[in-house]
């Protein structure tokens, strides 16, 4: 096994690496967790320590690590053709593959594809392309995209922008322009006496009254996550996406499902849109795309978008040096290629998803958990001082960040959000694996309790 010095690492990362979201003040005093190597859902790092990896990377890692068939592709294609650009009428046969397969295995409708590097920036050509619609439709005055408070859509300038996070959108003088918000279906904090159903109606018609508020010949679109993510695993009421379906269609305003976390079997179906019945005209994904083995995005168009983007002569100024990248895109259609080929979404979902969210909701007793909620392969635990009434200890989030660090010192990987403890492990899974992962929580969420109530 190859050595570190892990002293040194962090010493040069501290003087030359800005990590994302991160208190860099607060990392210098503790230095970084250097991760080495991986394998299956495990990680391990330069001081020779294994971590259960209960967060899939970012989200991402679908097929667990260290599939070396995605390996020698990357290493085939970068021998064969390592890049070229997808401009000027050209294109690549990885790229063109890779769209023929997203056109199998996404929703029906949609059947072409931009691409790009990431999920936030498929959120940008998102802003671009549903404004470019309307405008070859004749109606440029519809600009305005709604989306959500405490949603997720990315950290580009647009992306941070459709997200409804209030502490991105004090960085750098968001939101830009014609982007608006409505309420997020988060009935636990949001309900109030409603039962889960009336609340999601009553969430959905936020949409429709925003609608109207602005004009609806001024709304372009409405982007939503299936189930949205890094705002805290908020799983919708039943009742929620066929409100926002009726709604988006009575007034004719595009409907944009936001696939990136959900996207490739995290719900437990290939799509998050599947799940909920939602039929959405754009598609943004990212993540599972890959599996996390390389960096490639794509936005998926339906029919009705792509006719009028093909009937009109008119050249759609967008696009990303490695957009159509050849390397990515032979490693995203070999890694759909064994999510398909060897059932990984559909036995994920038979043999282990209901087992995953069981042994996950027992955790409901725990003094310091005032609920439990997932979907699929995607859950939260919202810690609270008092269960009955839902106080917090505080604002600062100290009660998520005392369960993350105990989860890491039992060596497990899970993310904070707020007071919000996020799972989300690999597809691969097995049920033996999750007993593992549900004793290090439970290990970990006394040892917080006692941290935080010191006792």
């Amino acid at each position: 096994m190859e050595s570190y010095d892990t002293r040194e690492l962090q010493a040069l990362d501290a003087r030359h690496h800005v990590h994302p979201f991160t208190d860099h003040h607060d990392l210098h005093k503790t230095g970084v967790r250097i991760i080495t190597g991986a394998e299956n859902i495990y990680l391990y790092d330069s001081e020779g320590n294994k971590y259960l990896d209960g967060m899939s990377g970012l989200w991402c890692t679908n097929i667990g690590y260290g599939r070396t068939e995605l390996a020698e592709v990357a290493k085939h294609q970068m021998e064969q053709l390592p890049y070229y650009n997808t401009f000027f009428q050209t294109s690549n046969v990885p790229a063109i593959e890779l769209a023929e397969m997203l056109a199998e295995v996404t929703p029906a409708g949609l059947n072409r594809v931009f691409y790009g590097c990431s999920g936030s920036d498929g959120n940008d050509t998102v802003v671009r392309l549903v404004r470019y619609y309307w405008e070859l439709n004749d109606q440029p005055e519809r600009k305005v995209i709604i989306s959500r408070k405490n949603a997720y859509h990315g950290s580009t300038m647009a992306g941070a922008s459709l997200g409804g996070m209030q502490a991105m959108h004090a960085v750098g003088g968001l939101p830009i322009p014609d982007i608006e918000h409505i309420d997020q279906p988060y009935h636990y904090r949001e309900g109030g006496d409603l039962d889960p159903d009336e609340f999601g109606l009553k969430a959905a018609r936020s949409l429709e009254e925003k609608i109207l508020e602005l004009g609806a010949d001024r709304v372009a679109a409405f982007i939503g996550e299936p189930i949205q993510g890094a705002g805290g695993v908020i799983v919708p009421p039943d009742s929620y996406w066929p409100e926002i379906q009726r709604i988006c269609r009575k007034y004719d305003i595009l409907l944009v499902a936001d696939e990136v976390i959900c996207g490739f079997g995290r719900t437990g179906e290939w799509f998050g849109s599947q799940t909920f019945a939602i039929e959405p005209d754009v598609m943004t994904m990212a993540k599972g795309l890959s599996g996390g083995y390389q960096p490639i995005g794509a936005v998926m168009i339906s029919d009705r978008v792509a006719e009028v983007i093909d009937r009109e002569g008119k050249e759609f100024t967008h696009g990303y040096t490695y957009s159509g990248h050849p390397v990515a895109c032979a490693v995203a259609l070999k890694n759909l290629q064994i999510l398909r080929d060897e059932k990984i979404v559909e036995t994920a979902r038979d043999q282990v998803m209901d087992y995953l969210q069981s042994r996950f909701r027992e955790l409901a007793d725990h003094p310091l958990v005032g609920e439990v909620r997932g979907k699929g392969f995607l859950g939260a635990l919202e810690l609270v001082k008092d269960k009955g009434t839902k106080e917090k200890f505080d604002d600062s989030g100290k009660a998520g960040i005392a369960c993350r660090s105990a989860c890491a010192d039992n060596g497990l990987i899970m993310r904070a959000m707020g007071d919000s403890m996020i799972l989300c492990p690999p597809l691969i899974i097995s049920r033996e694996q999750v007993d593992e992962l549900m004793d290090k929580l439970g290990t970990s969420l006394d040892q917080a309790n006692t941290v935080l109530r010191g006792h």
